[in-house]
């Protein structure tokens, strides 16, 4: 077993103890302040799943809202959310993105074309919207759902899925995810589900990256990886550092 599986299954040893640990991290940021609950944007993907069934275990059903916002998305992903709603009890509403973004998107194009991968992030900022405006009505606050792999290369949009206020899945690589979602009764078609930000048809996250999960969270994890991957990831890493810090002022 090399250092990349024995640090998964030593993981898989203490998963128990991992969930109880962001279940308590959830209930400091919503119980501290006083708050109502949270709202958790659902994709259908692993990620999403994860974050609202540690927040339906720290909060219960009534004081979390999972929120399923197409935008021309694949029923697949419907299909998920709702086996996610089933499986740990969430209470989920859909609210369709889809007519904001095309009342949006000809309106930006009049003054310049716009490529698939901004179409695709603007309709992760729509979405972010959305959770905030639940939010704002609820006194609630919002779940990001970006794990550690994510957030290093900068795989999220700035103003979408990278906008929130409290993460309880930011220090966990894909493959413990996964681990994770497995614990916690994530239903096995999402766990297994090529992963993908649902930002136009076809996308997937290795193909748009480069490299697959298990080259980016072997290097996390062990420092070690293919080289050529390793040269795309520490690029992205480096381009993406203004995702992870506060806006520069002077």
């Amino acid at each position: 077993m090399d250092k990349f599986q024995e640090h998964l299954a030593n993981y898989q040893i203490h998963v128990k103890e991992d969930v109880e640990k962001r279940v308590a991290f959830i209930r400091e940021q919503i119980d501290g302040p006083g708050l109502g609950g949270a709202v958790v944007g659902i994709s259908g993907g692993i990620d999403s799943a994860v974050t609202a069934a540690l927040c339906v275990r720290a909060l219960g059903r009534d004081r979390v809202i999972g929120v399923w916002l197409p935008a021309y998305s694949l029923d697949v992903h419907a299909v998920d959310s709702r086996k996610l709603a089933e499986a740990i009890d969430l209470n989920l509403v859909t609210i369709d993105v889809g007519p904001a973004f095309d009342a949006l998107v000809p309106v930006i194009e009049g003054v310049l074309p716009l490529d698939d991968k901004t179409k695709g992030n603007t309709k992760a900022r729509l979405r972010m919207t959305t959770l905030y405006a639940i939010a704002n009505q609820k006194g609630y606050l919002v779940a990001d759902t970006c794990n550690l792999s994510e957030v290093h290369v900068g795989y999220m949009t700035k103003g979408g899925d990278g906008l929130a206020d409290f993460n309880p899945v930011a220090s966990l690589t894909k493959h413990e995810m996964r681990i994770l979602a497995s614990e916690l009764g994530v239903p096995d078609s999402i766990i297994t589900k090529p992963p993908s930000a649902d930002l136009w048809e076809g996308q997937t996250d290795e193909q748009e990256m480069g490299f697959t999960y298990e080259d980016l969270d072997r290097y996390l994890i062990t420092g070690e990886t293919r080289p050529e991957a390793k040269e795309r990831i520490d690029y992205l890493h480096r381009i993406s550092e203004h995702k992870r810090n506060l806006m520069p002022g002077i």
